[in-house]
């Protein structure tokens, strides 16, 4: 089914507070969650996060606030990315923590609207050196070796079988270290595991990362969560050496298909090499997949 077709029934369940993703996933009568799934139910909740923070800030401050001291002890580096950066209640509270201030800055997310309010919330910290975009995480629109340190939030989180898909992406594009926050099931009580496994959430992030034969610095709780039930962990992965500059030079962005340059031309990123071009709307490039369009005589 071409869920896409269905957004105004979804809109009208999500208004009754129906869990979107459940009733999404039941429709193809499949456990796991779809990328399509993911996308459509944090469409619609775009907003609540923001709100959420606002509300009660504290355990999202804590949270950044852990980040940022694991990102303070690590080797010098220059530019971070965020992968599914959501509303960037996460990432901006990183940032003010951060003791490198001049840091190249980086966030995706498969949601245009949760980008939408990121935007918002980094203004109102009065932070700038930020490039938000959208983003798949099978898929990043991301030069390999690029990014000194990529790290995710409760973003894998919900790509319950597909740890070691994340993992390899994840690893092609950071340039040094892997920051992984994400539900730490090895660590869990029987009653979380249970409840990550009836929510499709992952279960094997440590197990995965271990047989692809990953440097694995620390796994450990993170000892903040906002959810007693889905305990965070960290996990931090170094990246073997890299050959060439000590940091990347030049815009990681790329194509998401083929990971060739892109360039902003005429409201659009272009790739010459793949003649595919992405559109931008409200300021925001539209980076997934899908969003490609066949364009062999845009220049």
């Amino acid at each position: 089914m071409d869920k896409l077709k269905i957004l105004e029934r979804i809109k009208e369940l999500y208004s009754q507070n129906k869990n979107i993703i459940k009733y999404l996933k039941e429709l193809d009568n499949k456990n796991a969650n779809s990328v399509e799934d993911i996308l459509i139910s944090y469409d619609f909740q775009a907003g609540s996060y923001t709100k959420g923070f606002k509300e009660n800030p504290t355990l999202k401050v804590e949270i950044s606030k852990n980040i940022a001291n694991i990102i303070n002890n690590l080797d010098d580096c220059h530019s971070l990315l965020e992968v599914g950066v959501g509303e960037a209640t996460t990432l901006g509270n990183t940032l003010s923590f951060l003791k490198n201030k001049s840091i190249n800055a980086y966030g995706y997310d498969l949601s245009w609207s949760r980008i939408k309010f990121a935007k918002s919330f980094l203004n109102e910290l009065n932070i700038k050196n930020v490039e938000l975009f959208t983003g798949d995480l099978f898929n990043s629109p991301i030069k390999d070796n690029s990014i000194d340190i990529v790290y995710t939030c409760h973003s894998v989180e919900p790509n319950g079988g597909k740890e070691k898909e994340a993992l390899k992406e994840l690893y092609r594009i950071t340039n040094k270290y892997l920051i992984l926050i994400e539900p730490a099931y090895e660590l869990a009580d029987n009653m979380a595991k249970a409840r990550m496994k009836e929510h499709g959430y992952i279960t094997n992030l440590y197990t995965s990362a271990k047989e692809l034969g990953y440097d694995i610095l620390e796994y450990k709780l993170l000892g903040v969560s906002t959810n007693p039930l889905n305990p965070t962990g960290v996990m931090i992965i170094r990246k073997e050496d890299v050959e060439g500059p000590n940091s990347f030079q030049g815009s990681p962005l790329a194509c998401p298909l083929t990971k060739s340059d892109i360039s902003l031309m005429n409201n659009a990123y272009f790739s010459e090499k793949s003649l595919l071009a992405y559109p931008v709307i409200d300021n925001i490039p539209c980076l997934l997949p899908q969003n490609a369009i066949v364009a062999t005589k845009f220049v």
